[in-house]
């Protein structure tokens, strides 16, 4: 290793230690007590000072905690499941199809990532309420329409390097369109299937906003994002900040393993993208 990748690697590990050191100080604070952590939020929790894990289940007691993981959960799978097949089909059939009206559909996807959601979210609760949008199970088809353009974007650039040959001689052999991409470019496109998936889970299981417009909060749709807000609202000024900062830890924490587990499938996808054709 020479004297330049000695200096990028002590760089990027120093910009690595400013991304973790809020998470660091999150997992810290929910093992103190509140006098610590309003005290000293930044100093580790001594003998006079850690709790273990009473803030845990006072948080967890303190919201309908497994009740909106569980939304949080139905939300978050029938969003990003619903997302992939989708966009998935979209992207293959602008790519294979082509002409203006694909170039056309295409474009209009590529700008709805750059509209800002403010323009939508004061008429938003009105539609999804016409429409009957307002549970978690319906939800995930106001995510479609808000994930699809990253997804579109990011399928339609590997599609274009699978060779046109593979799905030409799956029809020789008699496949229809539908088998021919279930069969044959689904199962290519699995490095791009994970990254999407990833993106889209992260954005949605973490989303506060959207569900806090949508979702019918009379009958308790909460995410674990509304739940955890909700119970600092309610708090009347008198927020119990361990059992706050043990709540965010556990929010984040399934997203953070799902992350990990499938970070080499991301990076498997940006090599493969870039290699093939």
């Amino acid at each position: 290793m020479n004297k330049k990748n000695y200096w990028l690697t002590g760089l990027f590990s120093i910009v690595c230690a400013i991304y973790l050191f809020p998470l660091a100080v999150l997992v810290i604070n929910s093992f103190k007590d509140k006098q610590a952590i309003t005290g000293r939020v930044f100093h580790l929790p001594t003998k006079e000072t850690f709790v273990g894990l009473q803030n845990y289940l006072r948080g967890i007691t303190s919201i309908n905690f497994f009740q909106s993981i569980g939304y949080s959960f139905i939300v978050t799978v029938l969003s990003v499941l619903l997302i992939l097949l989708c966009t998935s089909m979209c992207a293959w059939f602008i790519e294979r199809v082509g002409g203006r009206f694909c170039r056309w559909i295409y474009y209009l996807f590529v700008f709805s990532m750059v509209v800002p959601f403010q323009m939508v979210m004061f008429t938003l609760p009105y539609v999804a309420d016409r429409l009957g949008l307002t549970a978690p199970w319906s939800i995930p088809l106001v995510y479609l329409g808000f994930g699809a353009g990253l997804s579109v974007f990011m399928f339609t650039g590997f599609v274009k390097s699978i060779p046109l040959s593979i799905e030409e001689a799956a029809m020789i052999d008699g496949c229809t369109p539908l088998s021919t991409f279930f069969r044959v470019v689904l199962p290519i496109m699995k490095p791009t299937y994970i990254s999407v998936a990833i993106l889209q889970a992260m954005w949605i299981w973490n989303d506060y906003l959207l569900p806090t417009l949508v979702l019918d909060k009379t009958k308790g749709y909460y995410t674990i994002p509304m739940a955890i807000q909700s119970a600092m609202t309610d708090s009347y000024g008198s927020v119990d900040y361990g059992a706050f900062m043990a709540l965010l830890v556990l929010a984040v924490l399934p997203v953070i393993l799902f992350y990990i587990l499938g970070q080499k499938h991301i990076i498997k996808g940006v090599i493969s993208g870039a290699v093939k054709g």
